[in-house]
């Protein structure tokens, strides 16, 4: 059984008591909300002549649906602007701060709270939203929650919960030119699974996510959802307290050195125990895109398609299922498979790290015939800073349009989809089908700049021969 992690120190020090099915109330310190999960949460709690118990600590913004081609309101999907209306509505009656679009705050929820410095370390974080793992890199236990445990928390401020096994993932090394954090975490969840996480949180460590910046490390906790784990950490550190000073709500300067002294005490301790170890080393990760039907379905740029007789027992099927959807073929190389459309965004790629790798990419080139390619901002602020350094117009000048914030082509519940059977090289975290919008479209997961030489090259391309 762990003992003396983060996990621990924060699930002691946030557990209210322990319930007769075994479970625990756990008290949710912040709560995102937004306008999918939101409207059906909040009708539970008028049925039930509730109120939210904690409006100051309960934060809303509108993305999954927002168009950014056209955001004018009303907007065209009437099923959308039903949502942005019920947000709006609701967020008036029960007194929660909005970041409603057209203000400078609003943006994809997993970019905004850390980018506001709402996210410290030592909290728990909730959102109905599979991708709140994002927020663990700051050294928070964060959690994606279904629909009737966000009206949980809006009348309770807690959430039920059974307790964690904790898996310490130590990567260290140095990450080779081309090589990004999204490689990162796509080498985890290959070897561990997709299922191998179930039961867990995973605390990332090691010299390789030291090095990180906290948008690297964001995007890595983000997607350790798509390994099965419940959360993903980082132990907070000096990297994390220099990203948070000065941001609207961290702590101002009165109160930050007793602030980052608590912070410092939540660390993982140099015994503590772990109920599994895993060890990597950084140089064996390579660009990385996957292949199949789920983020565990990937291989290294320099690989080839694994044979169906190779597959350990039980991954057979999926995988043959997976080639059939992909039209891709055993032991063919993913290096040259056309393309026809790029996507960078989403809650995993879509801060201002990820638009300079990939406009580095795209400078001075020219998206190929044939392609359509859409950068997408994750927040106001990332579009703002964008425009400040030239980056929106680098991707315009190369042929890629340049969208409003939202999720977009991340689930598609906008009017950014594939059509048809389109294969669309994406920064965004599922691969599922039809989870860009189209039953028969295929999508392709790699990190920013790789999705960016996709454009250029129109087919998937080894990033590394256009860095070097």
């Amino acid at each position: 059984m762990a003992r003396g992690t983060l996990y621990n120190k924060i699930w002691d020090q946030h557990a209210v008591c322990q319930l007769k099915t075994g479970q625990y109330q756990l008290f949710i310190g912040l709560h995102l909300i937004h306008e999918v999960t939101s409207p059906q949460a909040c009708d539970m709690l008028r049925e039930r002549r509730l109120k939210v118990s904690f409006p100051d600590r309960t934060i809303a913004t509108i993305d999954h649906i927002i168009p950014t081609k056209n955001s004018a309101r009303p907007y065209q999907d009437v099923q959308a602007e039903a949502m942005a209306q019920a947000l709006q509505e609701n967020t008036s009656e029960f007194k929660i701060r909005y970041f409603r679009q057209g203000t400078a705050e609003q943006g994809i929820v997993h970019v905004i709270g850390p980018e506001l410095g709402m996210i410290h370390p030592g909290m728990t974080v909730a959102c109905g939203d599979s991708h709140t793992s994002t927020h663990g890199a700051f050294g928070t236990l964060s959690f994606g929650i279904g629909t009737t445990q966000v009206g949980d928390v809006l009348a309770t401020q807690c959430l039920a919960m059974d307790p964690l096994k904790v898996r310490k993932i130590a990567i260290d090394g140095e990450l080779a030119q081309g090589v990004f954090a999204k490689d990162v975490i796509l080498h985890v969840i290959r070897k561990l699974g997709v299922k191998g996480g179930i039961g867990y949180a995973y605390e990332y460590a090691g010299s390789t996510i030291e090095a990180m910046t906290m948008e690297e490390r964001m995007t890595v906790c983000n997607m350790s959802i798509e390994g099965g784990a419940r959360a993903g950490y980082v132990n907070p550190d000096q990297v994390t307290y220099d990203y948070l000073k000065g941001r609207r709500y961290a702590p101002d300067s009165a109160s930050w050195s007793s602030a980052a002294a608590h912070w410092d005490s939540m660390r993982s301790n140099s015994n503590a125990q772990y109920d599994d170890e895993l060890k990597l080393n950084a140089q064996d990760i390579t660009p990385y895109v996957t292949w199949g039907i789920n983020p565990g379905q990937s291989v290294g740029i320099d690989e080839r398609l694994p044979h169906l007789n190779s597959l350990p027992a039980g991954e057979s099927e999926t995988a043959e299922r997976a080639f059939q959807h992909m039209k891709l073929n055993p032991g063919q190389s993913m290096n040259g498979v056309k393309i026809d459309v790029v996507f960078i965004g989403s809650c995993t790629n879509s801060r201002i790290e990820d638009l300079r790798a990939a406009a580095g990419i795209v400078k001075e080139q020219k998206v190929a015939s044939g392609v359509r390619a859409i950068v997408v901002p994750g927040s106001q602020q990332v579009a703002a800073q964008s425009a400040k350094e030239g980056l929106d117009q680098i991707f315009v000048e190369a042929g890629l349009e340049w969208r409003e914030p939202g999720c977009s082509m991340c689930l598609a519940m906008n009017n950014d989809r594939l059509e048809g059977d389109e294969i669309c090289a994406s920064t965004s975290n599922r691969n599922f089908i039809g989870r860009q919008g189209s039953p028969s479209g295929r999508t392709l997961l790699m990190s920013p700049p790789m999705a960016a030489a996709a454009a250029i090259a129109g087919e998937v391309t080894d990033v590394r021969t256009l860095t070097n």
